[in-house]
């Protein structure tokens, strides 16, 4: 469980660089998302505590100060710690230059994470971003103004940390989860995925499982329904368009795996989602007006209230 503040914009105005949605958490012990693929670049900036991100066979233990970089298609997961759960914020965006931005701020697919000292100011731009839910061409360039001064925030302060190479198992799992990302939609199975990596299927089978923890078919099926959830709380495709872009023959078969990972149809699932975002927004939108009636501001060494 989280206790969590989520502004959702789901038509952006600007192609190049948007803000998709942020927010802010503070998580209840090993409270986790995933394994989930998402469709944009999401940064989230840890504010306290601590906490895990698993992408592939790479675990990466995180705690106040420190960064991670959800790329868009990757699937991800990530765990509060136990004894000392983290409270984190986060910015979701895109456009056709989200990749040079990431870029120039030393992140990449094999650079996920990174340590900056100002997380206060973060906290400070995504609370701003918060306040200002409406879909006002006002609002709009208000919040990407926010959105350049989060990235130079983190320009500002960022220190990369270096995590060990690659082994030779965890290539393959990477180069079958690049294909998996590239053509789950095209009904593709495990035995697609070993004879493009030219490897037998129960070597695949076991690598996944000394990676992941888990086996090809029933990655290849969450990252599908991870897709299908990212698409129902965030489009107003339907069931079967989204069905068929997850390499789902129809909305039946969807349906079924669905049920089966998450306890409820697609179109509960997108009713729950929606009228929880709903909800969230309204609560956040009353603990922003006591935080900005108490926030303290700081100039150089002066504390004002």
């Amino acid at each position: 469980m989280e206790d969590s503040y989520v502004l959702q914009l789901l038509k952006p105005k600007f192609k190049d660089f948007h803000l998709c949605f942020c927010g802010f958490a503070e998580c209840k012990p090993l409270h986790s998302y995933g394994p989930a693929a998402r469709p944009n670049y999401i940064l989230h900036y840890v504010m306290k505590g601590k906490g895990i991100y698993q992408v592939g066979e790479t675990k990466y233990p995180l705690k106040e100060g420190q960064a991670f970089l959800i790329e868009p298609e990757s699937l991800t997961f990530y765990q509060a710690d136990k004894t000392d759960p983290w409270s984190y914020l986060w910015v979701g965006f895109g456009g056709t230059e989200a990749q040079r931005f990431v870029r120039d701020l030393g992140l990449n697919s094999r650079q996920l994470t990174c340590e900056c000292e100002y997380g206060e100011e973060l906290k400070e731009i995504v609370f701003e971003m918060l306040y200002h839910t409406s879909s006002t061409a006002e609002n709009l360039y208000y919040l990407q103004g926010k959105l350049y001064q989060f990235f130079s925030v983190l320009a500002r302060g960022i220190e990369i940390q270096q995590y060990a190479d690659d082994t030779k198992e965890s290539i393959h799992v990477q180069k079958a989860i690049a294909y998996i990302k590239n053509y789950y939609s095209q009904k593709i199975t495990v035995e697609d995925i070993a004879d493009y990596l030219a490897l037998n299927r129960s070597y695949l089978y076991t690598i996944f499982q000394n990676s992941l923890g888990i086996s090809p078919k029933d990655f290849l099926t969450e990252f599908r329904i991870s897709r299908g959830k990212e698409q129902l709380a965030l489009t107003d495709l339907s069931v079967e368009e989204i069905a068929v872009s997850c390499g789902y023959r129809n909305s039946l078969a969807f349906g079924k795996v669905f049920k089966q990972k998450m306890g409820m149809t697609p179109t509960q699932y997108r009713n729950d989602n929606r009228k929880a975002d709903r909800e969230r927004l309204i609560s956040a939108q009353n603990e922003l007006k006591e935080y900005k009636k108490h926030k303290k501001i700081y100039v150089g060494d002066v504390e004002k209230e």
